[in-house]
C-alpha cells in the first residue's frame, strides 16, 4: 500500500462538477485510520481579518481547504521556530500549531504566504479509501518541481 503523506494529488476528469474539480492535494497524513489532506489551489472567497475571530489580524488570504470542518481554521506551514505545537508532514512543511502565535506573526509580518497557508476546511477519507481512489483513477499523484510546495 502506498503512503501518500507529504504527497500531492491532483484530481481527474473524473471529479469534473464536484467540489474536487480541477483541485491539486497535499496529503498531510495517510495511515490505517485514513488520510487527511488539503485542496491547496482554491482561494477561499473571504481574508482572515473578515472573519469574526480574526478581525484584528491583517488581511490574509485563506484557501479552501476541503469540504470536511468547514467552520475551522487549518495551518501547514514552514516555521516550527514561530509556531509551537504543530506536526512534521514533510521535510520542511509542518501541520498546525498554536493559532494565537501564527496570527501574530502575520501581523508582525514576520511570516507570509510562503511561509503558511491557512485553509477553511480539509479532506478526509477513511482507510483504504484514498488509495482506491487513486486505483480507479479519480486521482494521480503530481510529480512537483523542486520549487513547488503547499505555499506557491
Amino acid at each position: 500500500m502506498i503512503n501518500y503523506t507529504g504527497q500531492f494529488l491532483q484530481s481527474t476528469p473524473a471529479l469534473d462538477g464536484t467540489d474536487f474539480e480541477k483541485a491539486i492535494l497535499f496529503i498531510a497524513e495517510d495511515n490505517e485510520k485514513g488520510s487527511t489532506g488539503f485542496i491547496i489551489n482554491k482561494p477561499f472567497p473571504r481574508k482572515l481579518n473578515e472573519l469574526v475571530e480574526f478581525k484584528e489580524a491583517l488581511p490574509f488570504p485563506l484557501f479552501t481547504g476541503g469540504p470536511v470542518v468547514t467552520d475551522g481554521i487549518f495551518m501547514l506551514h514552514r516555521r516550527p521556530d514561530i509556531i509551537e505545537d504543530c506536526k512534521k508532514i514533510a521535510a520542511g512543511i509542518f501541520l498546525g500549531g498554536n493559532m494565537q502565535q501564527a496570527v501574530a506573526a502575520i501581523n508582525e509580518q514576520s511570516i507570509t504566504e510562503a511561509d503558511i497557508k491557512l485553509f477553511i476546511g480539509y479532506c478526509g477519507w477513511d482507510a483504504g479509501q484514498l488509495q482506491d481512489e487513486v486505483e480507479e483513477g479519480s486521482w494521480v499523484p503530481f510529480i512537483a518541481e523542486d520549487s513547488f510546495s503547499p505555499f506557491t
